[in-house]
């Protein structure tokens, strides 16, 4: 016959191994649920050109910034559509200019700062911005969705500008008072001057620079 305190003993020994059996099969089902969530890796190189974020010309110019030159049109950040020391700005068409300013004049009061992601590029410029974009999407095709040869860009002739998203979607709005019109229906930052728009509005847009047909001529 069994004392009371071998009884005692025995009852702990199974309250503490089923305690401990519960206790596995909760980390059991724990471990289970994080293997089915876990990613199978945290870095997707799997990126579309549409989730480049702001400009694709910022993006491809952040990674190689040191090795280019405000004279070729590389623009601080910071820079507003007034500073006329940096030549991605002063070097634009002065009517794009003008039209530039005016509208930023009046989207002040609604708090709206029209800062240049970039402007006017050198030659120099817009072929590297093309060699970085063939290497970054992997050919010549998908490359000039985005980017236009040193003969074909607007941004060489000075007739284009890259905005920062507060400007550009304010110019969405109220850009075909002053004859600013987004022109690329993929590129919601790039915009040039069309003057017919103050009457007739602006046109419809390009679906990307490969629909454009000043990129083939």
């Amino acid at each position: 016959m069994y004392s009371a305190p071998a009884r005692t003993a025995t009852r702990r020994m199974r309250i503490r191994r089923a305690r401990v059996a519960a206790l596995l099969v909760v980390l059991a089902a724990i471990a289970a649920v994080l293997g089915h969530q876990w990613p199978a890796s945290p870095f997707s190189t799997a990126a579309s050109p549409v989730d480049v974020p702001r400009s694709a010309h910022h993006s491809l110019r952040s990674e190689h910034r040191g090795a280019l030159d405000e004279a070729d049109g590389a623009v601080p950040g910071g820079t507003t559509i007034f500073d006329d020391q940096v030549p991605g700005v002063a070097n634009l068409d002065p009517a794009l200019l003008g039209a530039l300013r005016r509208a930023a004049t009046d989207a002040a009061h609604d708090g709206v700062r029209f800062l240049v992601d970039s402007g006017w590029r050198s030659p120099a410029y817009q072929a590297r911005l093309l060699n970085e974009a063939v290497s970054r999407y992997g050919s010549q095709e998908e490359a000039a969705r985005w980017v236009a040869t040193p003969t074909r860009s607007a941004h060489v002739s000075g007739d284009a500008v890259d905005l920062v998203l507060p400007a550009a979607a304010w110019l969405s709005r109220h850009g075909a008072r002053y004859g600013l019109c987004q022109i690329y229906g993929n590129e919601p930052w790039h915009y040039e001057l069309r003057p017919e728009a103050t009457d007739h509005g602006c046109p419809p847009t390009y679906a990307d620079p490969t629909h454009d047909p000043r990129m083939s001529q």
